[in-house]
């Protein structure tokens, strides 16, 4: 069978990757097209479009963005009807996805969701949206089925990838002697995101902060998907950066600065304390706040249903705060336990999955009826 997957950002890359490797255990005549990255392209998929060239962050520069976004919908919609695939497979990023969803449910084709937007966040009146345009959805947040259900919506909780892959790596043995880094001194992993948008907002910010952990190393996980050049400018002594090394750099980390996304899941499942980051421009962060329906942004918070890790937001996230913050984390031993025992209770509620093979079969399944 033909797959069209869309992916618009690094996580959804990865993800769709996965994704693939198990259709291909399930349909070996698989073939792949879409919009996504260099993992998607990895798998033997068809690239029209990398994610880095559509990855925008917030919501007014998303609004300021129109006109690019509606070239882009207009190629993808006349791709779509050339390549004529059996499915179109969407990954996260509601604000392009939903638009394709549209166009394909008024062609007659089949839509699957994986992992679904992020509607239980803001806007929850798109679930009727969802409904009457997505065949199939797969979800990987526990609560995401619940959430559904009260719209009279039936979704396949299919376990959560994360989890997945964190339990799947296997650690480098030589990481500190190949990266020459100081065996002796603890590290801070320094995460910033993946677009070069929220990294700027983000970094430099992170970094300041040195002065007072002089007996620790900071490493800041950078992404190869952006001009490396790029991240020279944090380079100092004591920061140090590494490509493409999160899980290893998180497997060694004493601590972690993770700007809100994935990245926040994945550091508490290598069960790093962390402090959680996150600023966008003044007028985005002024309309997501009007809309956001959810009282943290953290997956780790969100999941657990209450706050396991600090969230600084906005003007909260400053050098005092981040100081004081990472000092917590570091030092007071009853908030640490008390970090590591949500750790483990959110790992007990996300379980082990296989979430790209349940999602597989189950596609596969649909698909042949």
């Amino acid at each position: 069978m033909k797959y069209y997957l869309i992916a618009g950002e690094r996580s959804g890359d990865f993800h769709a990757s996965r994704l693939m490797h198990e259709l291909r255990q399930q349909d070996p005549e698989a073939e792949f097209r879409g919009w996504g990255g260099d993992m998607m392209q990895a798998e033997g998929g068809t690239l029209v479009h990398h994610y880095q060239e559509m990855a925008i962050m917030g919501f007014w520069e998303a609004a300021t963005s129109v006109l690019k976004f509606r070239g882009y919908l207009k190629e993808c919609q006349r791709d779509i009807m050339a390549y004529q695939p059996d499915v179109v497979i969407l990954v996260d990023y509601a604000g392009f996805n939903l638009r394709v969803a549209k166009f394909a449910k008024q062609k007659g084709l089949k839509v699957f969701y994986y992992i679904s937007p992020k509607i239980w966040a803001w806007n929850q009146g798109r679930v009727h949206t969802v409904k009457a345009l997505v065949d199939k959805m797969f979800v990987i947040l526990p609560f995401e089925s619940e959430f559904y259900k009260r719209f009279g919506y039936d979704v396949d909780y299919i376990g959560n990838p994360t989890v997945d892959a964190v339990a799947e790596h296997q650690p480098s043995s030589d990481f500190f002697v190949r990266h020459q880094l100081d065996p002796q001194r603890p590290i801070i992993a320094v995460l910033p995101g993946s677009r070069k948008q929220e990294i700027e907002e983000m970094l430099y910010e992170m970094v300041a902060i040195l002065p007072p952990f002089l007996d620790y190393q900071f490493v800041i996980a950078a992404v190869s998907n952006l001009d490396p050049n790029y991240y020279r400018n944090f380079e100092r002594n004591n920061v140090r950066i590494l490509f493409d090394e999160t899980y290893d750099l998180l497997h060694h980390a004493t601590a972690a600065l993770v700007t809100s996304g994935t990245a926040t899941l994945e550091t508490a499942l290598f069960d790093v304390p962390q402090v959680v980051c996150y600023r966008t421009s003044a007028v985005s962060y002024a309309i997501g706040k009007a809309v956001i329906k959810v009282p943290y942004i953290s997956l780790v918070n969100l999941i657990a249903g209450k706050e396991v890790v600090k969230e600084l937001i906005q003007s909260d996230f400053n050098s005092r705060n981040l100081v004081q913050e990472l000092k917590r984390i570091l030092n007071d031993d009853d908030f640490l336990a008390q970090q590591k025992a949500g750790y483990a209770e959110l790992r007990e509620k996300l379980g082990r999955s296989n979430a790209a093979q349940n999602a597989a079969k189950l596609m596969v399944g649909y698909l042949n009826k």
